[in-house]
């Protein structure tokens, strides 16, 4: 909460609650932006009906109170979704991956992003209601949740910082494309300001290793610690990683950080929070 910024207005409520319509008809906002979710993989393996209810239901409630309570003369109305790119194409054969390759995700989680995206181009072509959908890579930075088991920069910082033992699941070598959380902040808000509709790859096209941000993330921290490896978690992808030239042309968007950029700015504020 003391992130919240003191202008905005606050409703604590499930996405999936029938009272958002309410707030819709009381609000009646121009722009969306969709960001809640169920976030972590693993856990819709464990419990895909849940996780469907969350992803799939309590979007759709989202969306449908948005386009039921919007002024006929509203021409700036917008939805942009946070979808995910590191999930939606499973282990694809092209790296980086274009938003051409035919989506094959390996996760319920994956799977109810895409179902988002499908409702989001029938609103579109129904109703008219114009949305953008950006398929977001491996987002970290700053104030990012350590305490659950997604955001894996942000649980090594954690664990690195306090003095206690990470680890690492399965070899490491699965890839990821991580990108900054203040780049994807640009990337919604030039996905806000611009009139297309469909989706948009948002990540470096670059692909790490989590062997190597485990180093990277020991070195910067000075931390004590061993490379041990736990068993591979099932329905976690090996590679992942996002062209995102379609951005670049149509959103003008690029990424400025860089790796090692971020991570240092992600070290510092976890050290200065502890």
């Amino acid at each position: 909460k003391e992130n919240i910024n003191p202008k905005a207005k606050f409703y604590k409520i499930d996405i999936q609650s029938p009272k958002i319509s309410q707030i819709f008809k009381t609000e009646k906002p121009e722009i969306v932006f969709h960001i809640a979710a169920q976030i972590n993989v693993r856990e819709s393996v464990k419990n895909p009906i849940e996780d469907a209810k969350i992803n799939i239901l309590g979007s759709l409630n989202i969306i449908q109170s948005f386009y039921q309570n919007l002024s006929s003369n509203n021409k700036k109305s917008k939805i942009i979704f946070t979808s995910t790119g590191g999930a939606i194409y499973g282990d694809a054969k092209i790296i980086p991956t274009p938003e051409t390759y035919l989506e094959f995700p390996l996760s319920p989680y994956g799977i109810a992003k895409l179902s988002v995206e499908k409702y989001l181009n029938y609103y579109l072509n129904i109703f008219k209601l114009p949305y953008i959908a950006l398929r977001l890579g491996n987002v970290y930075g700053p104030k990012q949740n350590s305490k659950g088991e997604a955001g894996v920069i942000a649980i090594f910082c954690d664990k690195m910082i306090s003095g206690k033992q990470p680890f690492i699941n399965g070899s490491g070598r699965q890839t990821r494309d991580f990108v900054f959380v203040k780049d994807v902040v640009d990337a919604a808000v030039l996905a806000m300001k611009n009139k297309k509709s469909g989706v948009f790859n948002i990540g470096t096209g670059k692909e790490t290793d989590i062997n190597t941000i485990f180093r990277k993330l020991k070195k910067l921290i000075g931390a004590n610690c061993k490379e041990i490896h736990n068993p591979r978690k099932q329905g976690e992808q090996k590679r992942s990683c996002l062209d995102y030239k379609k951005a670049k042309k149509e959103l003008k968007w690029i990424p400025k950080y860089d790796l090692d950029k971020g991570l240092k700015e992600t070290v510092e504020w976890f050290k200065n929070r502890n």
